[in-house]
């Protein structure tokens, strides 16, 4: 974590013994664009350890706990610290790289009062609203979002239904999008939540598919009507966008399952069983549609020529 003063243990290069060094994390080193030297603290340190446990041959690369011990003198009247702590993958001299960055380790860190022990009170409600994050936002934008557009794509077509199709559609888009939006809220508070944790792509899908749907939602309040010249125009645009809505926010729904840790869960089956049920219904309505169609255009095509065929025989000249 940027700015962070660290004390960092690791085996010597050239010895194999454990050492502990002294670190600040500058912006620099975040983004690797120089390596991470060892440098006095602006803190004051007083004293400073690291053992190993685990044995006389223990060693770090066999799995050996390593402890670190710090006396610091803290500034008048300040009792509180905040701690963060975390394991890296190897070291290169002695210059320690980058750790990893998924949640577990982005979100170690803590706030305690040296005085009275205590921990400042963490956000124990993340797990529930994570949960209630990827109910929401699948069934929203992986699910009813796409089965509105095949409502408006299938249905229009059955002139048993009249404009009814019409409401069916806006009803089920109009409900997935509040119901994404209270989602995508979520999404932001608990970005707020997870200082340090930063998913860029499941980020920018998330807000291009909100402002999509919106976008769409706004479309019906300048809806032209139907013999209105720029109808067609408007057609166009909200087809492209709603189709791009629908693509971004299932492709973000399995963006969410890698965010979460969840690629091989049970939900994510759940959730592919039901987008794949959904894909073969609009296959088998899209083939239907196309016979239709064809059977239709064959059928005026044979009533074109009859009536072609029988004015020709009515306009006939009998010669006597």
């Amino acid at each position: 974590m940027t700015g962070t003063r660290a004390l960092i243990a690791f085996p010597d290069p050239n010895t194999g013994q454990i050492v502990l060094l002294p670190y600040i994390i500058d912006p620099t080193v975040k983004l690797q664009r120089t390596p991470l030297l060892s440098r006095p603290l602006d803190i004051r340190l007083i004293s400073s350890s690291a053992t190993v446990y685990g044995g006389k041959l223990a060693t770090v690369h066999d799995g050996a706990a390593v402890q670190i011990y710090a006396t610091l003198k803290l500034e008048t009247n300040k009792t509180k610290l905040n701690h963060v702590w975390n394991r890296g993958l190897y070291v290169q001299g002695y210059s320690p790289t980058v750790h990893p960055t998924n949640p577990n380790d982005l979100s170690s860190i803590t706030t305690f009062d040296v005085r009275s022990g205590s921990t400042a009170t963490r956000h124990t409600n993340i797990l529930t609203l994570r949960s209630a994050h990827g109910i929401i936002n699948a069934v929203s934008w992986g699910i009813m979002l796409p089965i509105g557009a095949v409502t408006a794509r299938y249905l229009r077509h059955i002139q048993s239904l009249g404009p009814t199709w019409f409401y069916v559609h806006a009803a089920i888009q109009l409900f997935g999008f509040v119901l994404g939006t209270i989602g995508f809220a979520i999404g932001v508070r608990l970005g707020d939540m997870s200082p340090g944790v930063q998913y860029g792509l499941h980020r920018k899908l998330g807000f291009a598919a909100f402002c999509l749907g919106g976008l769409q939602t706004l479309a019906l309040l300048f809806r032209p009507k139907t013999t209105n010249k720029f109808r067609k125009y408007w057609k166009s645009y909200h087809h492209f966008v709603g189709y791009a809505c629908v693509v971004l926010g299932v492709v973000n729904v399995f963006q969410g399952f890698e965010v979460m840790g969840a690629e091989r869960s049970y939900a994510k089956l759940a959730y592919c069983l039901g987008l794949s049920t959904l894909i073969g219904v609009c296959i088998a309505l899209e083939v239907n549609s196309w016979v239709v169609f064809c059977r239709k255009s064959k059928e005026q095509k044979l009533r074109r020529e009859s009536l072609i065929g029988g004015s020709d025989k009515g306009s006939g000249i009998i010669y006597s």
